[in-house]
């Protein structure tokens, strides 16, 4: 981890925002984006992985982020990280892959995401999740050209 005063803002305000969350095991959220931070390598992208999920999962806006001083570079990575539901999920990793740090932050929270071991089980829903992840992952890499399943694989792109 990277402490600076503005990282150390951010692991307050994703602490404050997420605390009373759970994952899907069950294991108290903050674990997760402080994981993700944990793979980066500058003050920009730890405070950007630290807040990925604040804007999307809580009642905190990007006004609100913009407010508390947090610089434009981490608002625009921000952002782009925060997925609107009305946005096919391919299509939110393409406009996420135009920023190197937003894709940056993204791989590493899809690495996190696909870890099965932190579910209690595996069910069908969870492997297709995993599926895309993977495809996700591959674009966000440079090994795939794009994050759509391809129908020739005869996968579900759902």
């Amino acid at each position: 981890m990277i402490y600076t005063e503005m990282t150390k803002k951010a692991v307050n305000l994703m602490y404050e925002k997420h605390k009373d969350q759970k994952d899907k095991s069950g294991l108290p959220y903050v674990f997760h984006p402080w994981h993700v931070a944990e793979s980066m390598d500058d003050e920009i992208s730890t405070v950007v992985a630290l807040l990925h999920d604040v804007v999307e999962d809580t009642d905190t806006t990007m006004e609100d982020i913009r407010g508390m001083g947090f610089p434009e570079e981490v608002c625009r990575s921000l952002g782009l990280l925060t997925h609107d539901k009305n946005t096919a999920y391919e299509e939110y990793i393409v406009r996420i892959s135009a920023d190197p740090v937003a894709a940056k932050v993204k791989l590493s929270d899809l690495k996190h995401n696909s870890d099965l071991t932190r579910l209690p089980e595996h069910d069908d829903k969870a492997l297709i999740r995993l599926e895309k992840y993977e495809r996700c992952m591959a674009f966000l890499e440079g090994r795939r050209e794009s994050p759509y399943a391809d129908p020739a694989d005869g996968v579900d792109n759902a």
